[in-house]
């Protein structure tokens, strides 16, 4: 393997890269857009839970729970309903999105000691944010069960009871940014690298240059090198300026170490670089290289575990994961991030990294030999 045959190659490669302009941008710009839309759309934080309020009691007691959630800053009430048939046209029209009916006896019901009952609908459209919103309003309720028995009773009644106390590891105050954001970070550097490496061998075909490479002393190994190395480069120079940008501008806490994350993105880009390189090789234009590439992108997403959690899949589609390089550099990138650990506990996810990365590299190799022969 001659080391000044691939320098060569990389040198071409990188001045045929730039002096496309359209690249540039696409280069340097795209993934801070894209980290910054991502990082602000996707998110799961239940935050302004517009309430819509029918109180048919219009008592103490009533006034009480209305306002222990309207002073919840999760919590807002936009709209007090004058009667039912208002309720349903409301929750369908989203102007709310939630609703909460007490009855008319929900103030003589508690003076003679018995249970009052709350209606409550909240718009299921959206489950995982629904059930949070459950979560909260229940820790509302039960907040104002304790301030209206004391208020009964004139003191604070103690009984049997579980008294847990709670507290989140990794992530304290729950932010989705900084589960989400890590994640992003690793789905902006497999999209950039698959998208470019998926067009390496393919320009060189529709340009018509493809068989001058072939008659030059390059063997393929180096044509491969020389036309992955500065992708490769280009998705690292990517991945340290967009990890610097998440930590200072959306405040994602780095608690491990950058060497570990490093060597974690070189054995990711093995296996992206070989997939869009496949890809490269198969395709006979640049048109169906990009079409095939986006083929690859959401499977890879939705199978990644970034957005839904892979231990909720179908038993076969979990096995499924086990061929997305993403599934591994997400517990990677998250685990460097949020928790810090090194190898001695990421070791399994390298391990499956390199075995795929070696796996889907050497067949393009293999495969672009056969096609040069």
């Amino acid at each position: 393997m001659n080391s000044v045959r691939i320098r060569e190659l990389i040198r071409k490669e990188f001045i045929q890269l730039l002096r496309e302009k359209r690249n540039l941008p696409l280069i340097i710009i795209a993934p801070f857009m894209m980290l910054i839309i991502f990082g602000y759309v996707v998110s799961t934080d239940v935050n302004d839970v517009k309430v819509g309020m029918l109180d048919q009691s219009m008592t103490h007691e009533s006034r009480m729970l209305t306002d222990a959630i309207d002073a919840n800053r999760t919590f807002r009430i936009t709209y007090f309903a004058k009667n039912t048939e208002d309720l349903e046209d409301i929750l369908l029209h989203r102007k709310v999105d939630m609703i909460i009916k007490i009855g008319p006896d929900f103030s003589e019901r508690i003076r003679k000691g018995d249970s009052a009952i709350i209606q409550v609908l909240i718009d299921g459209s959206m489950s995982n944010i629904s059930a949070k919103t459950v979560a909260y309003l229940s820790s509302i309720i039960n907040d104002y069960n304790q301030d209206l028995l004391k208020e009964i009773y004139h003191r604070k009644l103690e009984y049997g009871r579980i008294d847990a106390r709670i507290r989140t590891w990794y992530n304290e105050n729950m932010e989705s940014k900084n589960t989400f954001v890590p994640g992003i970070v690793a789905f902006l550097v497999m999209l950039i690298s698959l998208l470019f490496t998926s067009m390496a061998i393919i320009r060189e075909k529709e340009a018509g240059t493809i068989e001058q490479l072939i008659v030059t002393p390059l063997k393929s190994s180096e044509l491969i090198l020389g036309k992955t190395i500065p992708y490769i480069t280009i998705a690292i120079g990517q991945m340290i300026m967009v990890t610097i940008f998440a930590v200072l501008w959306f405040r994602v806490p780095f608690n491990g170490n950058f060497l570990v994350l490093f060597a974690g993105l070189c054995f990711f880009l093995i296996s992206t670089i070989g997939i869009g390189l496949f890809i490269s090789i198969v395709s006979n234009t640049q048109q169906q290289a990009m079409m095939t590439t986006f083929f690859f992108i959401l499977p890879f997403l939705l199978l990644s575990g970034l957005i839904f959690p892979i231990s909720n899949m179908p038993v076969v589609i979990q096995w499924l994961t086990l061929l997305n390089p993403l599934r591994y550099f997400l517990v990677i990138i998250r685990g460097v991030f949020l928790k810090g650990i090194g190898l001695e506990l990421l070791w399994p996810q390298f391990l499956g990294l390199f075995v795929l990365g070696v796996a889907v590299f050497t067949g393009a190799v293999r495969f672009f030999r056969k096609r040069l022969d």
